[in-house]
C-alpha cells in the first residue's frame, strides 16, 4: 500500500462521519483530512465522473465505494425534496440531475453490497438496496426538507437526528390517531355544512387544507404541554380562518352563523368588519389544568399584512409579560402560497426576525399552498422553485409536506415546533395541498384551470382517505367513523338552528384583558384637556442626568459637548430645545413608570443629529441610554435603529402598541415622505381599527416635514393623506412649533384613559431653529395648545392668517422685516381634530378683521388646504399657497426660492 494505507487500519464508518462533518463545516476538522477530502471531492466532482485531470489517489477501492455511497446520501439531503410525494393533485416538475445511483458512480451490481455508511442515517451497516430505500422513506416521501443551506452544523446535525430517529415517519398511538382524526373531521364538516346552508356565500374555505387544523392544535397543545408555553399569537390569511376560529379558538358556532346572515353589529358607535377578517382572544384550560391564552389577530383583505403586527403583539408581551423570556410565547403566522411569493412585507418580516429591537425567538410559519392565487397559477406567481424560498434568507428550514397525508402535517408541525424552542430560529412549513373551489367560492375555477379542477373535483377529501387508512389499520371502523361524523354535524346544526334566533352580530374585543384599564373614547373627549404638567424640580433632576458623563465612561468629545449643551439649556439660559423637550418628555413618564419604545431608521442618533438617545463609551463601545439610568423604580426605554424598512417596521410598532398600550411606542421615518412606503398600514390600521375591531391604538409617528429647498423628495410628509384618513374620532394629526408644545403633546398621549393613533409632522431645520425654544416653566406647567394665538393687539388687525408648523417662522420673520401690526399669524398645533370652539373664541378677539387666509407652504392641491376647506367653517377662508404642481417642491434651490417667497408675499399683499 502507499501514503493512503492508514485509510484501512480506521473504520469506514468513522471515515463516513468525518467526510460528513467536512461537508458542513470544512474547517471544523483537522487539517489533513481536510485536505484528503479537498483532494477527493476534485477527483469525484461531477457525481463522480472522472475528469482527465484527475490526481492519482492510491485509495481502496471499497472506501472509494463509501465515499460514493456518502455522495448518494448528501444528495438525497440537498435534493430529496425535489422528487417527494408532496403534490395531491398536479405531476409534479421533472428536475434533473435526478437522484438515481447511476449519477453518484454507482451501478446495480452494488446494490446488495454492504456499506459502512448507511450508519450516518442511522441504519448501520447494511446494502446499498437498504440505504437507497431508508433515504427514499426519510426524504422522498410526504415530506421534503430543505435544511442543507444552514452553516450552523449543531442546527444541520439536529435535524439529521430528527429525521434518523425515525425515519421522518410518525408512529402515533390509537389515542393520538383518534384525535387527529376528530380534528380532521370537525375542519372536513364544519366546511361541508357551509358550503351546503350558505351556497355561493364568500367564505375562503379551507376545503383542500383542512389538515392545517390538527396541525395548529398540536402545535398548540404540544407547546403548551411539552414546553410551558403560555401564550400563542396567531396571524393568518382569511383562507381557513373561520374553521379556525371555530375549532380551534371556540368561537360559539352560532355567532359564525349568525355573521353569515348579514345581520347588524349592535354596537351603533363602529362599523364593523366582515366574518372572515375578525380575531378573537380566549383562555383555554388544558388537560393537565394549565392556563393557555390564544390570540387570533384581525386582518384585512391584505393578506400579508398580519405578519408584522403579530411579530408586534408578540414582541411587547415577551418584554412586558414575560420579562424578555421568548420561550413562554409562540408566534405562528399562516400563509397563503401566492402572498408569500408576491408580497415583499413578507421579506421585511423575514429580515427582521434575528434583530435585537424586533426578534421574537422564532416563529412557526404555514403556508396554506393551494397552488393558485385568485385565479394565477404558481408558474405565473414566482420565479422561485418554491413559494417558501424566502426562508432561506435566513438559513430557515422548510418542510414541505402533503397537505393529504395528515400524520405527516402532524409530523412536520411537532419536528418544527421542536426546532423553534431549540434554536429560537424561524421554520417554515409549506401545506402543499389545493383548493376546491374558486377564490371565495363565487367565482369558476374552470375558466382558468379547466385541467386542474377536473382532478381536483373527483380527490377524496382528507377525511375520508385518513378514515380509510385508519380502517385498515384496525384503529377505528366505519360505526366509530359515522358516529365522530354525525355527532359533530348534529351540533352544527343545532347551532344553525339557534343563530336564526340571534338578532345582531358581535364584535368580540380583542385582547380585552390588555385594554381593560382603558375606555373607548369619541371626539368631545378628545378635545377636553389632559393634566401633563410635571414638577420643574423633577424635569431639572431628569436633566441633570442625561446631560451628564456616567463615572467610568469615556464619550467622544462631541458627544461630551452635546451634554454640556443640554445641561447649558436647562441650567443657564432657560432656553429648551425641540431635542431636549423631547428627552424630557420621555424621561418623565420613564418616571411615571411608563415604557418607551422608539424604532426607525437612525432613531438612536436622530436623522438630523438632534437626538442622540443612545451614546458609546468611546474604549468599550458599550452604547448607553441615560434615559435608563434615571431611577431604580424607573420605566424601560427601548430604541432601535432599524432596517430600511417602512411598511414591515411601523406593522410591527403598531402591533406592539396594540399589546402593550402602557408603553409609548414611536415609530419615527427617516424623511416624511417615506411613510408612503407604508401606506398599507395606515390605511387598514391605525385609521380604521377602531371602527372595524373595536381596536385602540396608541401609537406615535412622527413624520420629519418642512420646506428647505432640498428638493422633490423628503419637503413634505404628504399631510393631505392624513388629514384625508381622518373621520370624526379615529385618530389625531399634529404639527407643532414649539418645543413644550411637542413635549405636553407626547405626555398626553399616555395621560389619558384612551389611546388614539398620532401622526405628528415634526421638524427639521426648526431643530436649531433660534426662536423654536421654550422655558423650563412652559414645560413644567404648561399643557398641550391646540391653537397658539399671536401676541400682537387685536384690534390693529385687519388680517388673521391661519397656518400650521414651519411655515409660521418664515410667516413671523417677513412680518418682523415689514413692521406689520396689521397681520395676525396664528397657529394650528393639532389639525385633527380641529378645536373650532377654541378657533370660534379666538376669531372672535379679532373685530375689524376684513380677510382671513389659510396659508401653507405646500402647493395648493396638497397640504391642509383641501381639509381645511372641509373643515374649517367658521369664517371664508382664501389661500396662500404656491399654485397646483405634481411634485411637492422643485429640484431647483433657486427656484424653490423664488416660489416660497412668492406665497409669504401674497400673504402680505395689501
Amino acid at each position: 500500500m502507499d501514503k493512503f494505507s492508514f485509510l484501512n487500519a480506521m473504520h469506514t464508518e468513522a471515515i463516513a462521519t468525518m467526510y460528513d462533518q467536512y461537508l458542513m463545516n470544512p474547517d471544523g476538522i483537522e487539517p489533513s483530512w481536510r485536505s484528503f477530502f479537498q483532494g477527493f471531492d476534485f477527483a469525484t466532482e461531477n457525481y463522480g465522473v472522472s475528469t482527465k485531470e484527475e490526481p492519482t489517489l492510491t485509495v481502496p477501492e471499497s472506501l472509494k465505494k463509501e465515499f460514493k455511497v456518502i455522495d448518494l446520501i448528501n444528495g438525497y439531503r440537498t435534493r430529496g425534496h425535489l422528487f417527494t410525494k408532496t403534490n395531491p393533485v398536479r405531476t409534479r416538475r421533472q428536475y434533473t440531475p435526478t437522484l438515481e445511483i447511476e449519477n453518484f458512480g454507482l451501478s446495480e451490481n452494488d446494490l446488495e453490497t454492504v456499506f459502512d455508511a448507511g450508519g450516518i442515517i442511522g441504519s448501520g451497516k447494511t446494502t446499498l438496496r437498504n440505504i437507497i430505500k431508508h433515504l427514499q422513506t426519510i426524504y422522498c416521501d410526504s415530506i421534503g426538507v430543505e435544511y442543507m443551506y444552514i452553516r450552523n452544523p449543531e442546527e444541520i446535525k439536529w435535524i439529521q437526528k430528527q429525521l434518523n430517529r425515525n425515519s421522518n415517519h410518525p408512529n402515533y398511538s390509537v389515542d393520538s390517531k383518534k384525535y387527529i382524526l376528530q380534528k380532521l373531521n370537525q375542519a372536513v364538516t364544519f366546511e361541508n355544512f357551509l358550503q351546503t346552508k350558505y351556497v355561493g356565500q364568500k367564505r375562503f374555505s379551507l376545503e383542500g387544507g383542512e389538515t392545517l387544523i390538527p396541525a395548529i392544535s398540536t402545535a398548540l397543545r404540544n407547546a403548551a404541554e411539552i414546553y410551558d408555553v403560555d401564550e400563542f399569537v396567531l396571524g393568518m390569511a382569511h383562507r381557513g380562518r373561520l374553521n379556525t376560529l371555530t375549532n380551534i379558538f371556540r368561537k360559539p358556532i352560532r355567532d359564525v352563523f349568525s355573521e353569515f346572515e348579514g345581520k347588524d353589529f349592535e354596537d351603533e358607535t363602529i362599523d364593523g368588519d366582515v366574518k372572515y377578517h375578525l380575531g378573537l382572544t380566549i383562555s383555554k384550560t388544558l388537560k393537565n389544568n394549565k392556563e393557555l391564552k390564544m390570540n387570533l389577530v384581525p386582518n384585512p383583505s391584505h393578506l400579508e399584512t398580519v405578519g408584522p403586527i403579530v411579530e408586534g403583539i408578540a414582541r411587547a408581551k415577551i418584554d412586558k409579560i414575560y420579562s424578555g423570556d421568548n420561550s413562554k410565547l409562540l408566534p405562528i403566522i399562516v400563509h397563503g402560497d401566492a402572498a408569500i411569493a408576491g408580497q415583499g412585507l413578507v421579506y421585511e418580516v423575514t429580515q427582521m426576525s434575528k434583530l435585537p429591537g424586533y426578534t421574537t425567538g422564532g416563529t412557526v410559519h404555514i403556508v396554506v399552498n393551494n397552488q393558485i392565487g385568485f385565479t394565477t397559477n404558481y408558474l405565473d406567481g414566482r420565479s422561485s422553485t418554491y413559494c417558501t424560498d424566502v426562508a432561506k434568507v435566513t438559513l430557515s428550514p422548510v418542510l414541505h409536506v402533503n397537505a393529504d397525508d395528515v400524520e405527516a402535517v402532524v409530523h412536520a408541525v411537532e419536528m418544527a415546533l421542536d426546532f423553534r424552542m431549540k434554536f429560537k430560529r424561524d421554520i417554515f412549513i409549506d401545506l402543499c395541498g389545493y383548493r376546491k373551489y374558486g377564490h371565495n367560492e363565487g367565482d369558476e375555477p374552470r375558466f382558468t384551470q379547466p385541467k386542474l379542477y377536473k382532478a381536483i373535483s373527483k380527490h377524496p377529501n382528507p377525511r375520508d382517505i385518513y378514515a380509510e387508512k385508519l380502517i385498515k389499520e384496525g384503529v377505528i371502523d366505519n360505526s366509530y367513523l359515522n358516529n365522530t361524523i354525525s355527532e359533530f354535524k348534529n351540533l352544527l346544526e343545532t347551532e344553525y338552528q339557534e343563530s336564526k334566533k340571534v338578532e345582531k352580530s358581535k364584535v368580540q374585543p380583542f385582547m380585552k384583558d390588555t385594554w381593560k384599564d382603558f375606555t373607548r373614547r369619541h371626539l368631545e373627549d378628545m378635545l377636553l384637556p389632559a393634566d401633563t404638567s410635571y414638577s420643574e424640580e423633577s424635569l431639572k433632576n431628569i436633566a441633570n442626568v442625561i446631560s451628564t458623563v456616567p463615572d467610568g465612561v469615556k464619550f467622544l468629545r462631541k458627544a461630551e459637548r452635546i451634554l454640556r449643551d443640554r445641561h447649558k439649556m436647562v441650567f443657564e439660559t432657560n432656553k429648551i430645545d425641540w431635542g431636549m423637550a423631547e428627552s424630557l418628555a420621555y424621561g418623565s413618564l420613564l418616571k411615571e413608570g411608563f415604557d418607551v419604545r422608539i424604532s426607525g431608521q437612525d432613531v438612536e442618533r436622530g436623522t438630523f443629529s438632534h437626538r442622540h438617545a443612545i451614546l458609546r463609551d468611546e474604549i468599550s463601545e458599550e452604547r448607553i441610554n441615560l434615559l435608563n439610568t434615571l431611577d431604580d423604580n424607573q420605566g424601560n426605554m427601548y430604541i432601535y435603529n432599524s432596517l430600511l424598512s417602512e411598511y414591515g417596521v411601523l406593522g410591527f410598532d403598531y402591533g406592539y402598541a396594540m399589546a402593550n398600550p402602557n408603553t409609548l411606542t414611536i415609530w419615527e421615518a427617516q424623511f416624511g415622505d417615506f411613510s408612503n412606503g407604508a401606506q398599507i398600514i395606515f390605511d387598514q390600521y391605525l385609521s380604521a381599527a377602531e371602527d372595524k375591531w373595536k381596536l385602540q391604538n396608541g401609537i406615535v409617528v412622527l413624520l420629519p416635514h418642512g420646506y428647505e429647498g432640498q428638493g422633490s423628495e423628503h419637503s413634505s410628509a404628504r399631510m393631505e393623506r392624513y388629514l384625508q384618513l381622518c373621520a370624526v374620532d379615529n385618530m389625531i394629526v399634529a404639527d407643532c412649533t414649539t418645543p413644550a408644545n411637542f413635549y405636553h403633546l407626547l405626555r398626553r398621549q399616555m395621560k389619558r384613559d384612551f389611546r388614539k393613533p398620532l401622526i405628528v409632522f415634526t421638524p427639521k431645520s426648526l431643530l436649531r431653529h433660534p426662536l423654536v425654544v421654550s422655558s423650563i416653566e412652559e414645560i413644567a406647567t404648561g399643557s398641550f395648545q391646540e391653537v397658539i394665538d399671536d401676541t400682537i393687539d387685536p384690534k390693529n388687525v385687519k388680517k388673521l392668517v391661519f397656518c400650521t408648523g414651519k411655515f409660521y417662522y418664515d410667516l413671523l420673520a417677513q412680518r418682523t422685516e415689514l413692521d406689520r401690526d396689521d397681520i395676525a399669524l396664528v397657529r394650528i398645533e393639532q389639525l385633527f381634530p380641529l378645536h373650532l370652539d377654541a378657533l370660534q373664541a379666538l376669531i372672535n378677539r379679532y373685530p375689524n378683521v376684513e380677510k382671513y387666509v389659510w396659508a401653507q407652504e405646500e402647493p395648493e392641491n396638497m397640504g391642509a388646504w383641501s381639509y381645511m376647506l372641509q373643515r374649517f367653517r367658521l369664517v371664508n377662508l382664501e389661500v396662500a399657497s404656491q399654485p397646483f404642481y405634481a411634485v411637492p417642491a422643485a429640484g431647483s434651490t433657486a427656484r424653490f426660492k423664488r416660489r416660497h417667497q412668492r406665497v409669504i408675499d401674497k400673504v402680505f399683499e395689501k
